[in-house]
């Protein structure tokens, strides 16, 4: 475990250095990610404006929502996103043999070799919203609340990691996963839109279950809010663990059938 946490902070060290050396593209990100996100608010707005409830939801927990949402999304595109988005491409283009002959876990390095500090701004808009939405639930958040739920965001930051593997490392089976990648897109735009209270049958089955991302959000929101109970917990640590499972099976499955594209 040192071993592994000093290589990631070399990682790390190594692409704040790359970024640096082009300014423009060190700061770039935070300008346009900072506009995206603006957007997103202003789309929101023209969402909810006119909107009292959504299901068991007033307005300051939909607001909550909002902003875990958006703050899981951010730490997983300042974090992991762009290493674990180019799984595929090493795949079928056989650069991820080069990943296959040093000395530390393959996945590790694809995790963690593209920190992008570019959306470190949405973290904070995000913890901005947040705070908004406490205020307009009323709400009084002890330390002890802050605390669990930093916890819950861990897990659904893990959650959604978990789910990215094992989304794209299917490449080492399929041609192409673009499909695949089209329904990942279209159900976290719809689980970023409507809050998990509101699923019913089919569509909670595929969203708390298959595709779990009815909960990222859904689950902190309600322990903040002060819904949360025992099975909540129980059911999303089984979740994150579960699928955490099944990246590990997978992912060691995947490598030991694979065939290096250049032999």
């Amino acid at each position: 475990m040192k071993r592994n946490i000093k290589f990631i902070y070399e990682l790390i060290k190594l692409r704040f250095q790359h970024l640096m050396m082009f300014r423009l593209g060190f700061w770039g990100p935070f300008f346009v990610d900072g506009s995206l996100f603006v957007i997103q608010l202003v789309v929101f707005q023209a969402i909810y404006a006119n909107v009292d409830t959504i299901g068991p939801w007033g307005k300051g927990e939909m607001v909550i929502f909002i902003g875990t949402f958006s703050l899981v999304n951010a730490v997983n595109m300042v974090v992991y996103f762009f290493g674990v988005n180019g799984i595929s491409g090493k795949i079928r283009n056989g650069d991820i043999d080069l990943y296959l002959t040093k000395p530390v876990s393959p996945l590790l390095r694809l995790s963690f070799e593209q920190v992008n500090p570019g959306s470190l701004p949405l973290v904070a808009l995000s913890v901005c919203i947040l705070w908004y939405g406490v205020r307009l639930c009323g709400l009084r958040v002890s330390a002890g609340h802050v605390l669990g739920y930093l916890v819950w965001v861990t897990l659904m930051i893990v959650l959604w990691y978990e789910m990215e593997v094992i989304i794209r490392s299917l490449t080492f089976f399929l041609v192409s996963t673009v499909n695949i990648t089209r329904l990942e897109d279209a159900g976290i735009d719809l689980c970023m839109k409507i809050p998990g209270v509101v699923f019913r049958g089919i569509y909670k089955l595929l969203f708390y279950v298959i595709l779990p991302y009815g909960i990222v959000a859904t689950f902190p929101t309600m322990y903040l809010s002060g819904d949360g109970t025992l099975k909540m917990w129980l059911y999303g640590i089984a979740v994150v663990t579960v699928f955490g499972g099944i990246t590990a099976f997978l992912w060691k499955t995947e490598l030991k059938r694979y065939n290096s594209v250049s032999s």
